[in-house]
């Protein structure tokens, strides 16, 4: 099948990918939008696991003070070179980020950063709530009611405030794809004058 320039300068403008893999994944898909667009997706993530190693040192601290002047964010955002935290795309990436901070309210950044001791209380107060089963369900029902206490209290675990279907780590992964650069989220700080 022949692809023309016009799908291929398409699924530029829908994806942001650079030229020849979009070439390369409408010929992959047959020439089928959609499905050029979800291996492109896939070839991002398997991108992102590869550069997962590399040195992240250069970045942005971007902010985010909400219209009534009563929340405010810090988040702190790292790549590996000047050049990536000068791109567009990164720093729309850091003023989402910001945004979602300030609307979703994570406590954590990640599960690894809950303190043990807070979750043996949630254990305890799950366990409580759950009567009449075995010990191997309540373990199950803990596994996924803590799954959810991730989701909700973890940036990198959140569903991101925009697109209900992608997650923190899922945009982040998406974009180190796209860039080619290894990124973390390294820090934030939520700001609210009335907590």
């Amino acid at each position: 099948m022949t692809i023309d320039a016009k799908q291929v300068k398409a699924l530029r403008e829908k994806t942001g990918a650079p030229m020849m893999d979009c070439k390369e994944a409408l010929g992959e898909a047959s020439g089928d939008m959609q499905k050029a667009v979800e291996y492109l997706r896939k070839k991002g993530l398997k991108t992102a696991d590869k550069k997962a190693s590399r040195q992240t040192s250069e970045g942005l601290v971007g902010s985010y003070i909400h219209h009534n002047g009563l929340v405010g964010v810090l988040v702190e955002v790292n790549c590996e070179t000047d050049f990536v935290a000068r791109n567009e795309d990164f720093q729309t990436f850091v003023r989402d980020l910001c945004q979602h901070i300030a609307a979703a309210n994570p406590t954590y950044l990640n599960p690894e950063d809950v303190p043990q001791e807070v979750l043996e209380k949630e254990k305890e107060i799950m366990k409580a709530q759950i009567t009449g089963k075995p010990d191997n369900v309540v373990e199950k029902i803990i596994e996924g009611r803590l799954n959810k206490f991730y989701q909700e209290n973890c940036l990198m675990n959140q569903t991101f405030v925009k697109d209900d279907k992608k997650s923190i780590t899922d945009l982040l992964r998406e974009l180190i794809g796209k860039l080619g650069e290894n990124m973390k989220v390294r820090r934030f700080a939520r700001f609210d004058v009335k907590s």
